[in-house]
């Protein structure tokens, strides 16, 4: 769960982080070992992208928006 800017930006650092590592595997791997490797970075990112959707859609407290 994030709970602020601060954790949304590392969250968002890292699904682009398990992009890139799956953009140059996509170059390097061989199709089958790629399809095993890849699916759990996707799964992963899958369930950050949930998380930045879930805070994002929540009313920013006063104190946050300051």
């Amino acid at each position: 769960m994030i709970r602020n800017d601060t954790e949304l930006q590392a969250t968002q650092e890292r699904i682009l982080l398990f992009e890139r590592i799956l953009t140059e595997a996509r170059r390097t791997y061989l199709p089958s070992n790629y399809a095993a490797m890849a699916e759990g970075y996707l799964l992963e990112i899958d369930k950050l992208q949930a998380d930045i959707r879930a805070y994002l859609s929540r009313v920013a407290d006063p104190i946050e928006a300051a």
